[in-house]
């Protein structure tokens, strides 16, 4: 899954909801129209957060129409968090979101039982289409509760800002998710080498 610098994004959502605008405002400040793609694309970036040095991957595989059908093993695999986007004046792109955030929990539940902590940012995106939205922000922000998630919604199309503060947002999450991990790892073998130490110190003390 990767060390404490290394944060890997999965960007996942249905077709059109603006997955690669959102991707690109982020790295570029540039907003570019959603266009349909078979592509998967691994994006790299080497940024400077709080004086520390990391390594950010954000992986945008192909989308899918069918929400009951999304890939999200392979990223899974790959990704330590996740944003999951949906167009706010499209609810079955937020049916599709809602479906992906649970399978991305079921899976992480069955590959990680002793600690299945994931970040995840639900985004509802293409606000600047309020005027034909289909999906409440309170039903949105419900959901994200229900699932642990951050939530917030951004347009791709307006604002680079809100875009840039909710990837830092997420990286901010994933890099403190990472190292409570790797504390508890090292925690875990220390209680280990200890118990190892007692066992074989104490049966010589037994022994003498």
């Amino acid at each position: 899954m990767g060390t404490v610098n290394e944060i890997k994004i999965a960007l996942l959502g249905s077709e059109g909801v603006g997955k690669s605008a959102l991707l690109v405002r982020f790295l570029t400040k540039r907003f570019i129209g959603e266009y349909a793609s078979n592509s998967i694309f691994l994006y790299k970036k080497r940024l400077l957060i709080d004086g520390r040095q990391l390594n950010l991957e954000i992986f945008e595989p192909c989308s899918q129409t069918d929400e009951n059908q999304y890939p999200v093993i392979e990223p899974l695999e790959w990704a330590n968090s996740f944003i999951v986007v949906y167009n706010i004046s499209d609810r079955a792109s937020f049916l599709t979101a809602k479906n992906i955030i649970h399978q991305i929990k079921e899976a992480r539940m069955e590959q990680c039982k002793s600690d299945a902590e994931v970040v995840i940012s639900l985004v509802g995106n293409k606000q600047d289409l309020c005027h034909a939205r289909e999906v409440s922000e309170e039903e949105g922000r419900l959901l994200a509760i229900d699932k642990k998630c951050q939530f917030q919604e951004v347009s791709a199309a307006e604002h680079y800002q809100e875009i840039f503060s909710m990837f830092l947002k997420l990286i901010h999450a994933a890099g403190d998710c990472l190292k409570n991990k790797a504390d508890k790892r090292r925690y875990s073998g220390s209680k280990s080498m200890a118990k190892f130490i007692n066992n074989v110190f104490g049966k010589r003390r037994k022994s003498v």
